[in-house]
């Protein structure tokens, strides 16, 4: 297939890229978000769409995107199939925080008078509502939950203890003190290279099958943080955790707090991202 023009706009969250294709110039199979991710998987057309996106010169090996779909029923705004340089995934928080800020600046969703405006968008992994409001955007995650805790994984730096969570995504969790790392620049190099290790070791084990659909399987990539103690708490509490994370796997990402979370969060039916 050849592709002669394709009209994206490219949106950021705190500095992380999002390329939003609001009328993908192919067509993608599919009921559902979760079908059409399926389809894209095997469809050559759409993967060469993808691969045009994000590679050099149009983009790079940090790239991340969305192709707007219909929503699976009309109880969200629409649907959006997340892309990277390694495929199709099954949700991305920065993506749809960007999507949320897309929608009512084009005005696809209107704003609400009361300030604070709810997007809803269906991903592969579910559905995710999003509050735009003036102090940023929060959003209501799919429901996330802990599979295993202290999973031991062989790796170069010896055996390590790592939990295993669920946010819309299945990643693998790694204190970075535990390997001798700290979640600072200059271990960039040590943090990428022990992601790989550990995503590639549970990535074929009993711990990266979703319980309910095959089709959200596989680990994602590995969240290394660093475990900075208690503070202040965001609600409730006199006290909540805090860390600072990345995300590792080809290349290291900071992380808006989302997947840490869901860590953490192992009692709560959802949990919720980061306000950027």
């Amino acid at each position: 297939m050849t592709i002669d023009q394709v009209s994206t706009t490219d949106y950021h969250t705190g500095g992380e890229p999002f390329r939003i294709v609001a009328e993908p110039p192919v067509a993608i199979a599919g009921a559902t978000v979760a079908d059409r991710r399926m389809s894209a998987i095997h469809d050559s057309d759409v993967d060469t769409l993808r691969r045009l996106l994000c590679s050099e010169p149009r983009g790079h090996a940090d790239m991340y995107g969305g192709f707007i779909t219909p929503p699976d029923d009309p109880g969200a705004c629409f649907g959006v199939l997340f892309w990277h340089q390694d495929g199709f995934s099954t949700a991305c928080g920065h993506g749809s925080i960007a999507l949320a800020v897309w929608a009512l600046d084009t005005g696809r969703v209107a704003r609400d008078p009361s300030g604070t405006t709810e997007v809803v968008i269906d991903v592969p992994s579910g559905r995710v509502t999003l509050r735009v409001h003036p102090g940023g955007v929060d959003f209501v995650n799919v429901p996330s939950y802990v599979p295993a805790e202290q999973v031991a994984v062989p790796t170069a730096r010896g055996e390590v203890p790592v939990d295993v969570a669920y946010g819309g995504a299945i990643y693998a969790h790694l204190d970075a003190a535990s390997v001798g790392l700290s979640v600072t620049p200059e271990h960039y190099r040590d943090l990428i290279a022990i992601g790989r290790e550990v995503k590639w070791a549970l990535n074929d084990s009993e711990h990266a099958r979703h319980p309910l659909d095959d089709r959200l399987g596989g680990i994602y990539g590995t969240v290394l943080y660093d475990d900075l103690g208690t503070g202040p708490a965001s609600t409730g509490s006199s006290s909540t955790p805090q860390t600072r994370s990345a995300r590792a796997s080809s290349c290291a990402e900071r992380t808006g707090g989302k997947h840490a979370r869901c860590r953490r969060a192992a009692g709560r039916s959802r949990s919720s991202g980061g306000v950027c």
